[in-house]
C-alpha cells in the first residue's frame, strides 16, 4: 500500500528516458556554478534524484536539521509519504506537468529551467511545513531526457502558512519564466463522497497506519474503524484497501 503513489508517480517518470541506468555524473565546473547558485536563504536542504531509476542517488544530512530524518530515513518512497493528503495529488499533477514540459525542450535549453512549486512535508515530529522544492536537470541524454536533477527544499513555512501549491518553470540565461503554471487537472476532486471521520480514517490508512493503531489514534474501538473502511469500499465500489488509496489521490478526497 505505501508504494501506491510511488508507483503512480513512477508511471510520469518512465517517461523521462529508456535507459536502464543513467551513466555516472561527473560534476564539472558549471555544474558546480549552477549547484551554488541554486541555494537561497532559509533552512534547507538537498538531493540528487536519478529520474531513470525513480531513486536518490545523494541526500545531504542537513535533511535531519530541517524535518528531523536521517539520510537512511530518506528513500524517494518515505519522503512521497510525507506529503500531506491533500497535496499528494497536486505533487502528481506538478510531476506530470513538469514532464510535459521538458519532452516539449530542444536538447539544448533543457538545463537552463528549473522546476519549483511548493507543498506540505510531515516532519519526523508529526508537524507539517510548507517546503519549496525547486529543481534542476544536471544531466541528460542526447535527445534531451532528463536522467539527474538536482533538488533542493526549502522551509518557506513563514512566507506561506496558509494557500493552495502553485507550480512555475523559472528560467535561467535569458530564458522566459512561467509562473503560476495551470496544470491538466488528472487528480481532480469529486463530489463529496466520503464522511468527514472517513477521510480521517482514509488519511491514517494513506500514512500506512493499520486498523489496529488507527483505533488507538483516534480514541475509537478498532472494530469501529474497520466498520468504517468497509462502508468506504462499498460506498465506492471499490473492491480492496490499496484501490481504494489510489482512487482517494487522484480524485481528491482526502
Amino acid at each position: 500500500m505505501k508504494m501506491r503513489i510511488y508507483e503512480e508517480t513512477r508511471k510520469v517518470w518512465n517517461i523521462l528516458s529508456e535507459r536502464s541506468d543513467p551513466p555516472d555524473l561527473a560534476l564539472e565546473m558549471e555544474v558546480h556554478k549552477k549547484v551554488l547558485s541554486f541555494f537561497q536563504v532559509g533552512e534547507c536542504y538537498y538531493f540528487i534524484f536519478n529520474a531513470v531509476r525513480g531513486e536518490l542517488d545523494y541526500m545531504h544530512p542537513c535533511v535531519y536539521d530541517v524535518l528531523g530524518y536521517t539520510v537512511d530515513e530518506c528513500s524517494i518512497t518515505e519522503m512521497m509519504l510525507r506529503i500531506h493528503p491533500e497535496d499528494a495529488g497536486s505533487f502528481l499533477e506538478f510531476e506530470q506537468a513538469a514532464v510535459d514540459f521538458f519532452s516539449r525542450l530542444p536538447p539544448e535549453k533543457v538545463l537552463k529551467y528549473k522546476v519549483r512549486y511548493d507543498l506540505r512535508v510531515r516532519k519526523a515530529n508529526g508537524e507539517y511545513v510548507r517546503m519549496l522544492q525547486q529543481s534542476t536537470c544536471i544531466q541528460h541524454d542526447e535527445t534531451g531526457a532528463v536522467l539527474r536533477t538536482l533538488c533542493v527544499h526549502t522551509d518557506i513555512t513563514h512566507l506561506k502558512p496558509v494557500g493552495a501549491p502553485v507550480l512555475s518553470f523559472v528560467g535561467l540565461d535569458g530564458e522566459p519564466s512561467f509562473s503560476n503554471v495551470e496544470i491538466r487537472k488528472m487528480f481532480t476532486a469529486a463530489r463529496e463522497v466520503l464522511t468527514r471521520r472517513e477521510k480521517e480514517i482514509l488519511r491514517l490508512v494513506l500514512g500506512g497506519m493499520p486498523s489496529r493503531e488507527i483505533a488507538i489514534h483516534l480514541n475509537i474501538s478498532k472494530l469501529t474503524v474497520d466498520k468504517h473502511r468497509k462502508n468506504m469500499l462499498k460506498k465506492t465500489g471499490i473492491k480492496s484497501a490499496a484501490e481504494l488509496v489510489v482512487r482517494a489521490v487522484k480524485e481528491g478526497w482526502v
